[in-house]
């Protein structure tokens, strides 16, 4: 019977094309906590809502280059110490609401206050004043230089809001992107309809479809049985041959920027000891994890910092597998049996990582009782409380290795100098020096032994043959729908 329906399901598809057009759907591993960009952490909120929902006044390529986005363009004053946007005009806010300087100062005055929320508020920490010049005319002046601030205001965390519906982003989010918020049916989808007024090229997509599905076997299923269209970051990797031999699948393999690490909580005995930290690292041989967590996809890293960016630094030697090493270590820091926990969101890569970092830490002597958690609770304990002794999770933002600078950070580091290093970051405008500097931070955390360097996270992705325009590389946490379209 299942052969008999074989030439059936043939005729079906060729008839797909006309019937898919203009929809849709794609499959995330973890679901947004909310969808506002700029009140929390999870990467999941921008994989749904950058450059679909929500545009800022620039905003990342698909290469990473920064582009124009609300700003039409910019021009750079007193040295780097003021920016003058010049925006675009005609954009209206899904509600209706027409954008103009007003929202701009608006954004940015609520992301730098006291109290604001966001999660990235560094970027915003160097302005001075944000003033109207006219509708389509804002000027930022800055504390100092920052030769970075068009990069910064990329970020999902710097994207455009208007007033009135600012305090309800996280149910029902308003922005200016091609696309407007439909709904939200909570542990399954979320759905995006285009939008009719948009300012910009309209896309050839009407509906995208994201569907929650974090088990790697039901992805897989999903794929093969054309319940999703396309899976951005695949978290069955070992499948992947399987559905490149596959005329009806495509596999995009690219880099992203998701420095995947074991944090540990460097406030909390015995972890505030360096050269515990530093055994934990010896003890860990990144081969294993990339080979049993990603089957081969990850690039080893020895800092926090991203491999293909021009001014990473090779640091693996400073942690190389040495169990040896790792038990004189432990030694010599009087620390006996000791038994640590280990909080796992969760993500493929972080739920089997976990298990092989267990046997590893074993071998040396230190024991991990795993805490599987949901990711909303991973963000509350973890990541905002910071309850936890060691975790794994990969920083998908990026060039952040400034987070290493905030003494409020969840695994407690901010050395003193090395906030200095940041401050000198921050007002460095030449490329040598910002180099330099780059260089040196990436020297000074992985000598420290913050956390253990484990390897950069590959985008594996898995689309229908017939759907172009999706991103290869992941130069920020986003699946841009602008340029994607099916073709026959």
């Amino acid at each position: 019977m299942i052969h008999a329906l074989k030439p059936l399901a043939a005729l079906l598809l060729l008839a797909l094309p006309a019937a898919a057009q203009d929809a849709i759907t794609l499959g995330l591993v973890l679901e947004p906590p909310n969808l506002d960009p700029t009140g929390g952490a999870a990467a999941a909120t921008d994989e749904v809502v950058y450059a679909n929902v929500f545009e800022g006044l620039t905003r990342f390529g698909p290469n990473g280059a920064i582009e124009p986005a609300l700003a039409e363009r910019w021009d750079v004053e007193d040295e780097g110490r003021a920016y003058v946007f010049h925006l675009q005009d005609g954009v209206t806010f899904h509600d209706g609401a027409a954008f103009d300087a007003g929202d701009v100062a608006f954004t940015l005055d609520r992301a730098r206050a006291p109290d604001s929320t966001n999660a990235q508020k560094v970027l915003f920490q160097g302005i001075e004043s944000v003033e109207a010049l006219d509708p389509l005319t804002v000027r930022v002046t800055l504390k100092a230089p920052d030769g970075n601030f068009p990069f910064k205001m990329a970020w999902g965390d710097a994207v455009m809001l208007d007033p009135a519906s600012a305090d309800g982003l996280t149910t029902n989010p308003v922005g200016t992107g091609p696309f407007r918020f439909d709904r939200w049916v909570q542990g399954d989808r979320i759905v995006l309809r285009a939008f009719d007024g948009y300012w910009g090229d309209k896309p050839a997509l009407q509906t995208a479809t994201f569907r929650f599905i974090p088990d790697p076997s039901a992805a897989f299923a999903a794929m093969m049985a054309g319940d999703v269209d396309a899976f951005p970051n695949f978290p069955a990797p070992e499948t992947l041959p399987q559905l490149q031999a596959d005329p009806r699948f495509k596999v995009i393999v690219g880099t992203t920027e998701g420095e995947t690490i074991l944090a540990m909580n460097n406030a909390r005995a015995p972890l505030d000891n360096p050269k515990v930290r530093q055994a934990i690292a010896h003890a860990i041989n990144r081969s294993d994890i990339i080979d049993g967590a990603m089957f081969g996809y990850g690039t080893p890293i020895g800092s926090h910092f991203a491999p293909h960016h021009p001014d990473y630094v090779d640091l693996t030697g400073l942690s190389a597998h040495d169990p040896e090493k790792a038990k004189a270590l432990l030694a010599e820091a009087g620390v006996g049996p000791v038994t640590l926990r280990l909080a796992l969101p969760p993500t493929p890569y972080a739920r089997r990582g976990g298990e092989i970092i267990q046997a590893q830490l074993a071998a040396v002597g230190i024991g991990t009782r795993i805490t599987n958690m949901e990711w909303a609770q991973w963000l509350e304990t973890v990541f905002k409380g910071g309850d936890f002794d060691l975790t794994v999770i990969s920083h998908t933002e990026p060039l952040d290795i400034d987070i290493y600078a905030r003494p409020d950070y969840y695994f407690h580091y901010a050395r003193p100098e090395f906030v200095a290093l940041m401050d000198r970051l921050q007002a460095a405008v030449t490329p040598q020096q910002r180099s330099d500097l780059y260089r040196q931070a990436q020297e000074m955390i992985a000598g420290d032994y913050v956390n253990a360097f484990l390897f950069q996270l590959a985008k594996t992705g898995v689309a229908d043959a017939r759907i172009e325009g999706l991103w290869e590389n992941a130069p920020t946490q986003a699946n841009d729908l602008t340029k994607v379209r099916w073709v026959p």
